[in-house]
């Protein structure tokens, strides 16, 4: 890919319905690394940045990319559910790599990359979760509104929330709850056999600091970590969790290679 991450334009994957999503891509040796960003982000962000950067230091291919009503995709964020925007990040992995791919997931993307990696388990080397929020829609705002606000949004079939990180108000439709609980995970076991990585702050105002344990007891792999950072906010953004991040992607990085050299040696 030409250009630096921050100014280079992006390319755009068509979807057989019309929609086009915007991505950065860059080339590199596999294991590959995929970005699946948060609810109302997109692929500008500190974290995406750092991602590819660091694995383009390191020589693996990257993805980066946004959402059909995120950032530079078309179409409206208020159309998007969570079985939609799953099939964008499957499209994304089913098109844009090749080999194995470490699915790198924040907050609403830790949900999806589950969701990807159940889809296309073949695909997936391992899984690196930044505050994953999997049935956020249920469990973190269905269930924590009062009264009035669920009989608004059954009755307009949307409600406006106030931002957390700016003036934009949250906008959260009926379709994107409903469509929320067909795509729920920690009710019971996530058949997941791939190396996951977890890291959560302790001071998450948005995603409470006990789910990250509690995706680690559901999912059925062996390999899996859990890291808390006691002063840790939702974003995970500041130098120090940056380092942690790169750490972490090293670490699943190495192990993945070391499996696909094994596998070549018993092919």
């Amino acid at each position: 890919m030409s250009g630096s991450p921050s100014t280079a334009a992006p390319s755009f994957l068509e979807r057989p319905d019309g929609a086009c999503l915007a991505y950065r891509r860059v080339a590199g040796r596999a294991p590959g690394v995929v970005f699946m960003g948060g609810f109302m982000s997109d692929m500008t962000g500190t974290k995406a940045a750092f991602l590819e950067e660091h694995a383009r230091a390191r020589g693996h291919a990257f993805v980066r990319f946004d959402y059909r009503g995120h950032g530079a995709s078309s179409g409206r964020f208020e159309d998007g559910t969570i079985g939609r925007w799953a099939e964008d990040a499957i499209a994304v992995l089913d098109a844009l790599t090749e080999g194995p791919q470490v699915l790198v997931g924040s907050s609403m993307g830790g949900w999806l990359m589950l969701l990807a990696a159940l889809a296309r388990p073949a695909r997936v080397a391992a899984l690196v979760g930044l505050a994953a929020a999997p049935d956020f829609t249920e469990d973190l705002l269905w269930a924590s509104w009062d009264q009035p606000t669920r009989d608004r949004l059954l009755r307009d079939g949307v409600v406006h929330l106030p931002g957390t990180y700016d003036d934009a108000p949250y906008t959260v439709t009926r379709a994107l709850i409903e469509d929320g609980r067909r795509h729920l995970l920690l009710r019971g076991p996530i058949a997941l056999s791939c190396p996951v990585r977890l890291l959560q702050g302790m001071a998450d105002p948005d995603v409470p600091w006990r789910t990250a344990p509690a995706l680690a007891e559901r999912l059925t792999a062996a390999d899996v970590t859990v890291t808390l950072a006691k002063d840790g906010d939702h974003r995970l953004s500041r130098p120090q969790d940056l380092a942690l991040l790169g750490r972490t992607l090293d670490d699943v990085l190495v192990k993945a290679s070391e499996t696909m050299v094994e596998h070549s040696a018993t092919a």
